[in-house]
């Protein structure tokens, strides 16, 4: 008797303190990880706040010390003049275009070709895959020289078409990339019921297949589309034209050695992400289907 009270004495303390301290780290993680999600939310952000109601003061205000952070002159100004520069109206059709015929191009290609690797066994068809991998390894800007020097000998420089097949061959691979694994996902006897029914391969690509790797192509055409919207060095080097320029290159042109429109600069900076963020919200749960399905399937 006197053995299981000595017993239940020394050992209950100690299954009170392994119960004790999970316990309290659950308690501390309610306040630890919304804390951490929110400066991380903050660092992300913050300077998109800041650039926004930078653009909303006065040009005197915005380099005027000590600065404030909430605008003492509420105006959107910066924003009416921005809108009435033609400069600007033509730098966003350039980087509509761009984005948008680069974005077209790649899904027309990509579509059939990671249809093709997904579905058939052909001599160097693993070196094909490793190949179209080892391509975003480079960057545009590696190999910005080598590319000038190339639409320079067939008169391509200062010319759409110079930045759209740019654009089109950088994210190309990408989108081969994700599609196959999609594809490669699909059982086979989906294909060969659609050819029971008298589907060619074209239709059963179009009609059966694409459908199911809705969110791969999406996942796709989003990040190719932002890709060519933010491309910077290719543009800066092939654009001589200033009213050939994207948004990326020409608005730099508000802030030089002669001229600091530092409030138009920011409010055309505000409106190129608008895009961006619009096409965020139209397609997230696509997007985030795409990337998680490929991983799982």
């Amino acid at each position: 008797m006197i053995r299981l009270i000595t017993e239940h004495l020394t050992v209950r303390p100690s299954r009170r303190m392994a119960t004790r301290v999970p316990g309290g780290w659950r308690r501390a993680r309610r306040y630890v990880l919304p804390i951490a999600g929110l400066a991380v939310v903050v660092a992300f952000v913050g300077p998109y706040a800041v650039m926004a109601l930078d653009s909303l003061r006065p040009a005197p205000e915005v380099l005027q010390s000590p600065p404030t952070l909430l605008p003492r002159d509420w105006t959107f100004a910066a924003y009416s003049d921005v809108f009435a520069d033609a400069r600007f109206r033509n730098w966003l059709k350039t980087s509509v275009l761009v984005a948008g015929v680069s974005t077209i191009i790649v899904l027309l290609i990509s579509v059939p070709a990671a249809y093709f690797t997904a579905r058939n066994r052909f001599p160097g068809r693993s070196a094909f895959l490793f190949l179209v991998l080892a391509t975003q390894m480079f960057s545009p800007t590696s190999l910005v020289v080598g590319i000038y020097r190339e639409f320079f000998d067939v008169n391509l420089v200062n010319t759409y078409l110079a930045i759209i097949l740019t654009n089109a061959a950088f994210n190309l691979a990408f989108a081969i990339w994700i599609l196959h694994g999609f594809f490669a996902s699909v059982p086979r006897e989906i294909e060969e019921a659609a050819e029971l029914d008298g589907c060619g391969r074209s239709r059963t690509l179009l009609q059966i297949m694409l459908p199911l790797a809705l969110p791969g192509a999406v996942t796709a055409v989003t990040f190719t589309f932002i890709s060519a919207w933010n491309e910077y060095v290719v543009a800066l080097t092939l654009m001589q034209d200033d009213a050939k320029k994207p948004l990326t290159v020409g608005i730099s042109s508000y802030v030089t050695g002669y001229e600091q429109n530092w409030d138009q600069l920011f409010a055309a900076s505000i409106i190129a992400i608008v895009p961006v963020v619009i096409l965020f919200a139209a397609i997230e749960k696509h997007l985030v289907g795409g990337l998680t399905s490929g991983a799982v399937k």
